[in-house]
C-alpha cells in the first residue's frame, strides 16, 4: 500500500500581477478595492514576497524523506497554485492523509481543505484534526523558546496566535482554547515562570468588527514601564515564515518595540527543522493507520 501525505497551507500570491486575484480568492471572490491591493503590495514587496509555498514544499520533501518508500508527500495550497486538487492528483497513492498546516483545529476554518481534498480524490482520505499537543511539536517549540530565552539574558516572552473576529471566537471558543492551550504547554515545557510569558494576539484585519485582544503591539508600553528591556516573540501557530510573520512580526511589530524603547526578536519558525518533522511523520503514520486502500 502506497499512502500519500498531502501538506495543506493558505498559499500566497505567485506574483505582483497575481495579487488582486489571490486577495479576491480569500475574501471569496469579492474583489478587493484599491487601498488593500496597493496596502498588501506594499508589505509583500517589503518581505521580498512570501518563502511559504517553498517552504512548505521543501517540508514535504523532508516529510517524505522521513517516511519513506511506502509514503509520497506533496504540498498543496487553498488560495494559489500548486492547488490541493493538483497536488493530490500527482500522489497517485491508495489513500491520501491530508495534514492542515495549523496545529489547531477549527471546523468552520479549517473546512474548506477537507472539502478540497476529498472532493480531489477518489479513494480513502483521512484528514488529520488538532494536534496542538503533539509532544515532539511541543518539545521543539519549547526547546527554540528556551535556547533563544536564555541567550538574550530571559526577556519576557510573548506567546502569539493570529486574532479572529469575537463573533467566531464566540461560535467557536474550543479553537481559542486549543491555540491557549498550546501556549500554556510550550511555557511549561520550556520552564517559564507565569511571570515571564504573556499571551498575546496579533494579525487582526482591518474591519469595523471587534477582535480577539490584547494584540502584542498593545503590551509593549506597559513592558517598558515594568523595566523590561527585550521581548521575545513566539508564535504558537505559524509553522513557516510567511507574510504575518516577517511582516506583521518583523516590521510592523518590531517598529512597536523600539518606539516603545523595547528591543524585538522572534523564535525561529518550526520551516524544516528536524525535529518539527519528526513531529509530522508521527502525525501522517498515526493518521494513515486510520486508512485502508481502495477494493
Amino acid at each position: 500500500m502506497t499512502t500519500g501525505v498531502l501538506l495543506m497551507t493558505y498559499g500566497a500570491p505567485r506574483d505582483d500581477a497575481d495579487l488582486p486575484g489571490y486577495l479576491a480568492r480569500v475574501r471569496g471572490g469579492r474583489a478587493p478595492d484599491e487601498a488593500l491591493v496597493a496596502e498588501m503590495r506594499r508589505r509583500y514587496a517589503r518581505i521580498g514576497g512570501s518563502p511559504l509555498i517553498r517552504i512548505t514544499e521543501a517540508q514535504a520533501a523532508a516529510l517524505e524523506a522521513e517516511l519513506g518508500a511506502d509514503y509520497r508527500v506533496r504540498a498543496g495550497m487553498r488560495y494559489s497554485e500548486p492547488t490541493i486538487a493538483d497536488r493530490a492528483n500527482e500522489l497517485d497513492a491508495d489513500a491520501v492523509v491530508g495534514i492542515v498546516m495549523s496545529p489547531q483545529w477549527s471546523p468552520t476554518l479549517m473546512r474548506g481543505y477537507a472539502d478540497a481534498l476529498r472532493a480531489a480524490v477518489p479513494g480513502p482520505t483521512q484528514v488529520a484534526g488538532a494536534w496542538h499537543l503533539e509532544p515532539a511539536f511541543v518539545a521543539g517549540l519549547a526547546a527554540a523558546v528556551r535556547a533563544a530565552w536564555s541567550r538574550l539574558g530571559r526577556p519576557h516572552v510573548l506567546f502569539t496566535a493570529h486574532s479572529l473576529p469575537k463573533r467566531v471566537f464566540e461560535a467557536e471558543p474550543g479553537y481559542v482554547a486549543q491555540l491557549r492551550e498550546t501556549g500554556d504547554a510550550i511555557a511549561a515545557a520550556a520552564g517559564l515562570g507565569a511571570d515571564e510569558w504573556t499571551w498575546a494576539y496579533q494579525s487582526a484585519g482591518h474591519t469595523q468588527e471587534e477582535w480577539l485582544r490584547p494584540d502584542l503591539k498593545e503590551l509593549f508600553p506597559a513592558l517598558a514601564a515594568s523595566g523590561h528591556h527585550d521581548v521575545l516573540v513566539a508564535p504558537v501557530q505559524f509553522l513557516a515564515d510567511h507574510l504575518e510573520v516577517l511582516y506583521d512580526l518583523d516590521v510592523a511589530a518590531a517598529a512597536e518595540a523600539e518606539a516603545a524603547g523595547i528591543r524585538y526578536h522572534r523564535v525561529p519558525m518550526p520551516n524544516c527543522d528536524p525535529a518539527f518533522i519528526a513531529a509530522l511523520a508521527a502525525i501522517a503514520r498515526r493518521e494513515a493507520a486510520e486508512l485502508s486502500p481502495v477494493g
